[in-house]
């Protein structure tokens, strides 16, 4: 293979097979997969043979990296002429790729990072670059590693973006809580969005959801609420930010009571509280069943809610005996060392 066409994708583990598949309707012919999308947790190894700023346009994928391999035994031949210059080669690559003066800093990240081997390679590498050393995640990050197949080589990922892509530009005001954009665009995808859907975000936070649902497809109208007012604040200031605020709505309504006739709403999605960071295990007890039971009174028949929460024990409690709400199909993931689930239900009987 060509080193300039082998790329690693990093994804939310458990939405490996989403990034897939947004990966292949994107990049077309030009996409070879070198694995089945669940191989690595998390990972997702590519060939890609197109222009690699399409890559930057990926909304389920957290960062893309290039990856060159090494047939070395030790990573010191790195800093041998021929390696080293095959490195500043690719990493001069990434930079103009990127807009001018995106990359200031340089991080490199291994196992050993602070051994006088990898001290001395981050240096070096700095310097030819013209870029600071971090000592935190820098905006031209390189990792050094073996392959993740067991090769008895070694291998070098650059970033091809000067921060992960699931940093979005709207997001400018930062909301306790806040769902990760990429999170929240594999949850509007889940709904099987149309461009004539009355999408509703119940508990809308600061909205993500509500933003990233425009972000995969258009639609004649997105409604958020919540009761904090500081939450609606944030919400409009990012919505406003974005380039889809005119179908957007934010209201300070209570998701327990929403001022919507019965069977009105297309499709819903909400991130819960997880009792974590926001709200409680006993507030959750009482807002669950109730929001639910509105939820399921708003929708139409057979409009999916797409929901993410922790409390998983709670949710699949509310769920088992559910005369409303069908369970299609529940993932698993692990987001910020916690590990929530996204249901995808069905309204099957409204009320």
């Amino acid at each position: 293979m060509k080193d300039e066409s082998f790329y690693e994708a990093s994804v939310i583990e458990g939405l490996e097979t989403i990034g897939f598949r947004e990966l292949q309707n994107l990049l077309g012919s030009r996409f070879r997969a070198l694995h089945p999308p669940d191989r690595w947790p998390g990972v997702l190894q590519f060939e890609y043979t197109g222009d690699p700023r399409k890559l930057f346009q990926l909304k389920t994928i957290l960062a893309v990296f290039v990856v060159q391999q090494f047939s070395i035994s030790r990573p010191k031949a790195l800093l041998g002429h021929q390696n080293f210059q095959r490195l500043v080669e690719q990493m001069n690559v990434i930079r103009h790729l990127n807009p001018k003066g995106s990359f200031r800093t340089f991080y490199l990240a291994a196992a050993g990072s602070d051994s006088n081997l990898m001290l001395r390679l981050r240096r070096e590498l700095a310097d030819a670059m013209g870029l600071m050393q971090s000592d935190e995640e820098g905006d031209l990050l390189l990792r050094v590693r073996h392959p993740l197949n067991g090769q008895a080589i070694w291998e070098t990922l650059v970033r091809m973006s000067p921060r992960p892509l699931s940093t979005r530009n709207w997001r400018v005001c930062n909301y306790e809580g806040a769902l990760n954009a990429t999170v929240a665009y594999a949850m509007a995808l889940l709904t099987n969005p149309t461009p004539t859907d009355i999408f509703l975000n119940p508990a809308c936070g600061s909205g993500t959801l509500l933003i990233e649902r425009l972000s995969s497809a258009p639609v004649k109208l997105a409604i958020g609420c919540d009761i904090q007012s500081d939450a609606i604040q944030c919400a409009n200031k990012n919505v406003h930010a974005s380039s889809y605020s005119r179908p957007i709505r934010v209201y300070p309504w209570d998701a327990r009571f929403l001022p919507f006739p019965n069977h009105s709403i297309d499709a819903l999605v909400s991130d819960l509280p997880f009792g974590h960071l926001v709200g409680s295990h006993a507030e959750n007890k009482i807002l669950y069943p109730r929001l639910l039971n509105e939820a399921a009174r708003v929708a139409k028949q057979n409009a999916r809610f797409v929901l993410i929460t922790h409390e998983v024990r709670m949710m699949d409690a509310l769920l088992k005996n559910s005369a409303k709400w069908m369970v299609d199909h529940v993932l698993p993931i692990t987001l910020n060392g916690l590990h929530p689930r996204i249901y995808v239900l069905r309204n099957i009987k409204s009320s």
